[in-house]
């Protein structure tokens, strides 16, 4: 340890080497292999949002203390902005889970109406396709005619 490293610890001056040991550190990307690519995306998002929103309100304290040391407008209007900045990011979070949850709903909710269905294939397979479909709806009808004679 130099001198100055000695001199700045017992007067509490804050050097870049001391701001390094006690910064958190950079969110580092894990793949989760259990989990699909959506599901890692979306957490190394999500934590880095959160850092993000951390950092942000870290320098509004510290820009809100030079400006009351200060008393400069632009020192406030600066102060301003990184308060809208950290709210946006909020924002972001917010969305990226409703888009997460659209993603995970998306194959519940899908259309099941076919409209163009297209058929490759020769004339006579499609007849056979349709007859064999006749027979079917057919039998279907004469069960639930049997069904309801009964009663």
């Amino acid at each position: 340890m130099s001198t100055d490293d000695i001199i700045n610890k017992y007067l509490g001056v804050e050097t870049e080497d001391s701001k390094k040991e006690s910064m958190p550190p950079a969110v580092v990307r894990k793949d989760d292999n259990k989990k699909d690519d959506v599901d890692n995306d979306h957490t190394y998002s999500r934590d880095s949002y959160y850092d993000l929103i951390q950092k942000g309100q870290e320098a509004i304290d510290g820009i809100l203390s030079v400006a009351k040391e200060g008393e400069h407008p632009r020192a406030y209007e600066v102060a301003g902005q990184l308060i809208k900045n950290v709210g946006d990011t909020i924002d972001k979070l917010q969305d990226l889970n409703k888009k997460l949850k659209e993603l995970k709903e998306l194959p519940k909710t899908a259309d099941t109406k076919i409209q163009n269905a297209l058929f490759i294939g020769s004339t006579a397979e499609l007849q056979k396709m349709l007859k064999r479909d006749e027979n079917t709806k057919s039998k279907i009808i004469n069960a639930k005619h049997k069904d309801i004679s009964d009663k």
